[in-house]
């Protein structure tokens, strides 16, 4: 019994330390994805079919939605995106305040115009927060974790642990298929994914059978890599 007892506590702390660790490293933003049920009605539903009525009384629904968008923290991963997500907000923000204003005034052809502003805004707000490509997904979770947690700590062992699973996550990067509306922009894309790979090789090179490699050094190879990924990331922008 006592057996039985301390294998369900083990399997708990288990399941309870990766909860946490997929929370970490979960994109998802809840109060912003609540959101989609009023936009998919007013998108697909009242906007094609010109309900002027019907895109009036949204409104409330906006309004409390919003809110809860503008009160909602970055936390985790999404730590990475605060720039960009204020940035967005403040035009999610001005578009959602158009909309109010024309459903106010009963000006039609503004309540549209508004309804496909406020859209296209809330398309971009989840841009920012949802992950270009499942590869570059793949890499940042791993990157991350080196440059939020073991950097700050100097955990240069972890580091080291994780440095094999990071270089093969970016070498997946540039045969992963990126989006359409960034085509243009392949040759731009490659290069910077490549020159990502060639930072990470660098880390790794770092603790390559170098038991006196200089913590100096080390940090200033994790801030290059983080750097170039960022570079990489605004490719997409």
């Amino acid at each position: 019994m006592k057996k039985f007892i301390l294998t369900l506590l083990i399997l708990i702390s288990f399941s309870t330390i990766t909860l946490a660790q997929h929370e970490e490293t979960d994109w998802t933003v809840p109060e912003l994805f609540e959101f989609h049920t009023v936009i998919a009605d007013m998108w697909h539903v009242a906007y094609p079919a010109k309900d002027f009525d019907k895109l009036k009384s949204y409104v409330s629904d906006i309004k409390s939605n919003m809110e809860k968008i503008n009160a909602a923290k970055l936390t985790g991963i999404n730590q990475d995106k605060q720039e960009k997500w204020q940035s967005g907000l403040k035009l999610f923000n001005e578009a959602a305040e158009a909309y109010y204003t024309a459903a106010a005034q009963n000006d039609n052809e503004a309540l549209l115009v508004a309804a496909e502003n406020l859209h296209s805004n809330f398309e971009m707000m989840v841009r920012v927060i949802k992950p270009v490509m499942k590869e570059l997904d793949d890499y940042h979770k791993i990157l991350y974790v080196i440059y939020h947690k073991y950097l700050p700590e100097k955990d240069f062992k972890s580091v080291a642990n994780v440095m094999d699973d990071l270089l093969s996550k970016a070498k997946a990067i540039p045969e992963g298929k990126i989006p359409a509306r960034i085509e243009n922009k392949k040759n731009e894309f490659l290069k910077s994914a490549n020159e990502l790979i060639k930072r990470t090789e660098d880390l790794k090179s770092l603790f390559n059978g170098i038991s006196d490699t200089s913590s100096d050094l080390i940090i200033s190879s994790i801030e290059k890599m983080h750097t170039q990924y960022q570079n990489l990331e605004s490719v997409f922008d």
